[in-house]
This record gives structure tokens, C-alpha cells and sequence, in this order.
């Protein structure tokens, strides 16, 4: 099975000032007269890590990271004070990332992205297909109501009852038979970190607790830090309550933008953040994509058979013009 690359370090760095006060971090790696790449990280709001990095033959790929509005290393961060998520939508972060291909003067780039990456990497493609040279995809999530409701209102708490019940428990009970994404919202937006540091540890921990087949204890630990946790659960319910700024089904029902781009869909069975559903109806809607089904995997990039579909992907693409 294919495995991560060696671990390398940027050879360029910035802050793009993208408007309304913000500042995208981004990095290059790999080979800077290589095929351009860009990684699109999940959440909405989790960032880019180093292991990232190690997705792409560094010696054939120009390798493009970004830190999406609000989070990682762009300023000002969704878990500070003057984080404001007003500006904060799909369809602001297609634009960065337009403003970034142009300010580093890639004519066009292989787009990559898992999980929420895949949403906006498929709105990105389907609004700019003429800059995309491939998509590699994913856990893809599409944002539809349905997917919502899989994951916030009920629909895995029949998988997982304990781990459902620790996330209601941080909603008052009188709200816990409502609407969960505008319950966390109110506590989520409240300034006292006494009431929306605890919501977001309890949001992040649902996340990091289903996110891969077997349990992670170090990745739960990861997601419930609350410099991580904060940014990650405010943009996360800002985007779920607002369906990502999307008509319902628009991402399914465009795929046919995409006829002209080849691209690679990785899929875990047992992913039940992104159940295998949505991309397999993504699949039947794009004539171009190639989805492998992993049947002993979850939602996480590294588990083993995610990983080596991925990086499968990502060397047959290496040469192609």
C-alpha cells in the first residue's frame, strides 16, 4: 500500500489579503516548477497540517496549502473576539482561492480535498472548471439537508447512542428536541468562553470520536483542545446553518460543469460523518469520476486504504498535462 511522503518544509509562505479585514495564510512545497496542486482542507475551519504536505510526489508536484478564512494561521481567527463570520462564506472562500491561484500565477492546478474540502473544492470547480486540471476527492459532502440531518439530528445517533447523548448533553434539555444547529449557535456565539468553550469541546469531540473506523483517543484529544475546538465549532454551525450557501442538491445537480475534468473519489464503507451515499450519487451525475469504495475504512485521510487510494490518485495524476 501506497504511504506518505517523506516530511518536507515550505520553500514559500504569505498572508493574502483577501478583503474584509482577513488574511489567508498559504504555503508552497515540493517542486516549484512542478504540476500545481492545491489541498483543501476540511471542517469548515479545521486548517492544514504538515502531513498534508505528504500527499503529493514532492519532486513531481508544486504543492499549494492554504488556511481557509477564520482559521489555522489566517487572522483574525473565528476564536478570538473580533472573529467575525459575516464574510465568512462558500462563495467568499471560492474567491480566495481564485485570488491565490492568480497571485501565484498558476494558470491551472489539480484541486484536492476531503470532506468539507470536497464541498468546496466541487464549488470551486464547478464555478472556475476551466482552472481545474483533476479533482481528488474525498468523504464527500455535499451540505444537503439530508446529510445534516444524519449527522445533527439524530440520523448516526443510532450507531452511536453515548457518544449522541455526551453531545446533547451540552444543550439545556428544554432545547435538545429542537433545532441542535441553532441551539449551539446561541451558546457557540455567546462572548463568555464559560458558555461557548464547553459547547465547542462537546461539538468537536462528536466529530473526532466518529471520524474514523477504529477508535483514535490522540485525534479526540486533538479536536477537543479549545484553541481548536472554538474556531472549528463556530465556522462548522455558521456554515451547517446556513446549508453552505448552496441551493439544496446544487452540487449533485451541476456535476455535469465537471464533464470535462477527470477526477478520483476515495470513499470509506463505514465513513459515518460522509456516509458512501453521496458520493456514489456524485459518481452516477459526473461522467469523468472514478470512485473506489474502501470497504475497511472510516472518514480519516489516513486511514491505510484511504490513504493509498488518495496517493494513488494523486501518482497517476503526476504526469498528466
Amino acid at each position: 500500500m501506497r504511504d506518505l511522503y517523506p516530511e518536507l518544509e515550505p520553500h514559500a509562505a504569505g498572508h493574502l489579503d483577501v478583503g474584509n479585514g482577513n488574511l489567508v495564510y498559504w504555503e508552497e512545497c515540493g517542486n516549484p516548477d512542478g504540476k500545481p496542486a492545491v489541498f483543501v482542507h476540511g471542517g469548515p475551519g479545521a486548517g492544514c497540517t504538515p502531513t498534508h504536505r505528504r500527499l503529493f510526489r514532492p519532486d513531481a508536484y508544486r504543492i499549494v496549502l492554504f488556511d481557509q478564512r477564520g482559521c489555522g494561521r489566517s487572522t483574525p481567527s473565528a476564536g478570538t473576539v473580533d472573529g467575525n463570520l459575516a464574510t465568512n462564506t462558500t462563495w467568499h472562500l471560492v474567491a480566495d482561492m481564485e485570488r491565490l491561484r492568480e497571485h501565484l500565477g498558476i494558470e491551472r492546478w489539480q484541486v484536492f480535498g476531503g470532506s468539507w474540502g470536497s464541498t468546496l473544492a466541487l464549488a470551486y470547480a464547478q464555478t472556475h472548471p476551466d482552472r481545474v486540471s483533476e479533482l481528488v476527492l474525498r468523504g464527500v459532502f455535499t451540505i444537503r439537508q439530508s446529510e445534516l440531518d444524519w449527522s445533527y439530528a439524530g440520523g448516526s445517533a443510532h450507531l452511536f447512542p453515548q457518544q449522541w447523548h455526551d453531545f446533547l448533553a451540552a444543550v439545556p434539555e428544554a432545547e435538545r428536541g429542537g433545532d441542535l444547529l441553532a441551539a449551539y449557535h446561541r451558546l457557540l456565539d455567546d462572548p463568555d468562553p464559560a458558555v461557548h468553550e464547553p459547547a465547542a469541546v462537546a461539538w468537536s469531540e462528536w466529530e473526532g470520536r466518529l471520524i474514523a473506523l477504529r477508535p483514535r483517543p490522540e485525534l479526540v484529544a486533538e479536536f477537543t483542545k479549545p484553541e481548536s475546538a472554538v474556531p472549528l465549532a463556530r465556522i462548522e454551525n455558521h456554515y451547517f446553518r446556513h446549508r453552505g450557501w448552496l441551493e439544496e442538491g446544487q452540487l449533485i445537480r451541476d456535476a455535469g460543469l465537471l464533464k470535462d475534468i477527470p477526477g478520483v473519489i476515495v470513499q470509506g464503507r463505514y465513513d459515518v460523518l460522509t456516509p458512501p451515499g453521496t458520493a456514489w450519487e456524485l459518481a452516477r451525475a459526473w461522467e469523468n469520476a472514478e470512485l473506489t469504495i474502501v470497504e475497511d475504512a472510516g472518514h480519516a485521510f489516513d486511514e491505510p486504504g484511504i490513504l493509498d487510494g488518495l496517493i494513488s490518485a494523486t501518482d497517476g495524476f503526476a504526469t498528466r498535462t
